[in-house]
């Protein structure tokens, strides 16, 4: 998930090529209230690093200058981060966090902190299955040090996110359980969860990618019209498709992140290939 951060700029990493770009050009990310919360620490297999600053593409393709991030590993794996990817594609589910919210997938907390500083949000309830991630937020105590006790909106439960079912009604579902951007079964993954949980509203990491990939396996073009009726098959009340530019973003989110992981068969359109797409075209 922050390829872009290590290692040496290829086709398919996420690392910007910054050959022929100049870097005072470039907006800089503004600062996330939440950093102050992590400090880098070591608890089992996972670790919080600190990067004092980077170019990042964030999730709608802008490249930009982000300071002070915070990088979550598993081993050597990058788990998550605070770069503009991570925040700006799980922007959308915050913004319609309201009443009960669930999300599966601890992580940083990012997401269920940035849900439960809003008054709107009566519970936020997190399921996470990895005893270690439990015990490094334990350690990090994000819910209890944010401000106003909105952290005691949040509750923690250890638990596997594909069999949980909730006690009481669920407003909105926020699914973040996978390393990587594009996974092979993720819209039959969330169908899964959704049937178990019975939220109102469904955002969930990557969503953007998953429509477009299926979209144009289906030969859509990736406007309004053509990401309603692919939503409309996942049979999820998936929300975010009515916010202003919405398939202008997720085009070029497509274009940026899918990296050659479209489905099968599918017959990329010139504007949405990258260099991925042209390298796995290749005999």
């Amino acid at each position: 998930m922050m390829d872009q951060l290590f290692g040496q700029p290829a086709p398919r990493s996420g690392l910007p090529d910054l050959s022929t770009i100049d870097l005072d050009t470039l907006p800089v990310t503004p600062p996330d209230p939440l950093r102050e919360y992590f400090q880098p620490m070591e608890l089992g297999a996972w670790a919080l690093q600190s990067v004092p600053m980077a170019v990042c593409t964030g999730y709608w393709g802008e490249l930009q200058i982000a300071q002070n991030l915070i990088v979550l590993k598993r081993r050597q794996k990058v788990w998550m981060s605070t770069a503009p990817m991570e925040i700006e594609s799980q922007q959308t589910g915050v913004d319609f966090a309201r009443g009960h919210v669930v999300v599966f997938g601890l992580g940083l907390g990012w997401s269920a902190a940035a849900s439960a500083l809003k008054p709107e949000v009566e519970r936020v309830t997190v399921v996470e299955m990895d005893a270690d991630v439990l015990a490094l937020h334990e350690k990090i105590d994000l819910f209890g040090r944010l401000p106003g006790g909105a952290g005691e909106k949040v509750r923690i439960v250890h638990a596997d996110a594909l069999e949980w079912k909730p006690d009481s009604h669920v407003d909105l579902l926020v699914p973040d359980i996978w390393v990587d951007m594009v996974s092979w079964e993720r819209a039959e993954e969330v169908h899964d969860m959704q049937a178990n949980v019975g939220a109102d509203m469904v955002y969930f990491w990557g969503q953007e990618l998953e429509l477009a990939r299926h979209a144009v396996r289906l030969n859509r073009p990736l406007d309004d019209a053509g990401l309603a009726a692919t939503a409309a098959e996942f049979d999820l009340p998936l929300v975010g498709l009515d916010t202003p530019d919405y398939a202008a973003r997720t085009h070029a989110a497509a274009r940026e992140w899918m990296k050659g992981r479209w489905l099968e068969g599918t017959v990329v359109p010139d504007d949405l290939r990258s260099a991925a797409d042209d390298m796995m075209s290749q005999p």
